[in-house]
């Protein structure tokens, strides 16, 4: 809470070399699976000298053990894949329908396709009604056309403390592999387009997808809490 920002990662060293439990929380509840915080608490532990980079680093996490590997500048991240399945709109979001290719739901969010790109780059959320909607929040997407980018993507999740997400790994881990079908592309980019945009780049892999992308440190800082026996 003191951060302010979804999701902050945790991280503890276990006795293993290069291996660490690793928890995520946004403002208000601790998440199963974040994709952006793991590959921050990476970049971290590279700045930092803390881990061996020519190794995989082990995360131990509500989702089981997640890999994350250094390519260059780049990180990967090993991450469950996530399936998308059909279904029909919640009541609260059913405003929505005239502009849906698609509506379905992944193990958390819900899963629109718009039709357009402008559609998902100029959406104007109705926070309540996302959160009137449940589970943990709502995943939108178009195609993106004649780009080198194959699609675009927001994420909000006010029933989670996160009106809307900048880039969230864990909703590529369904992107992923639905546009890898829909475009018959083992490996697909994305661009989610919040305010603080990001491009992600998905290998899909059947029940795995690896995830690529950078970071970059912009604060350092020491968290003092007045009623600990230091």
């Amino acid at each position: 809470m003191e951060m302010k920002h979804a999701e902050t990662a945790f991280l503890s060293p276990l006795k293993d070399a290069n291996s660490y439990g690793l928890r995520w929380f946004t403002p208000e509840v601790e998440v199963d699976l974040c994709g952006h915080a793991t590959l921050a608490a990476a970049h971290a532990l590279r700045e930092g000298n803390l881990v061996d980079c020519s190794r995989p680093i082990s995360f131990q996490t509500r989702s089981g053990v997640l890999a994350a590997n250094f390519r260059e500048r780049d990180i990967e991240l090993d991450f469950p894949s996530d399936d998308v399945i059909p279904a029909e709109l919640p009541p609260s979001l059913r405003f929505l329908e005239k502009d849906v290719v698609f509506s379905g739901r992944t193990s958390s969010d819900w899963f629109i396709e718009f039709n357009h790109e402008y559609t998902v780059q100029n959406f104007r959320p109705d926070l309540q009604k996302i959160a009137d909607a449940g589970r943990r929040g709502l995943i939108i997407t178009a195609k993106l056309r004649d780009r080198e980018i194959d699609f675009i993507s927001r994420f909000f999740a006010p029933q989670s403390g996160v009106d809307e997400d900048p880039v969230t790994g864990s909703a590529h881990c369904a992107l992923g592999p639905y546009w890898g079908r829909k475009l018959n592309k083992k490996i697909v980019i994305g661009l989610q387009a919040s305010r603080r945009s990001g491009s992600v780049i998905v290998e899909c892999l059947g029940a795995r997808v690896l995830l690529r992308g950078t970071a970059v440190t912009t604060l350092r800082g020491i968290f003092i809490c007045p009623n600990y026996k230091y």
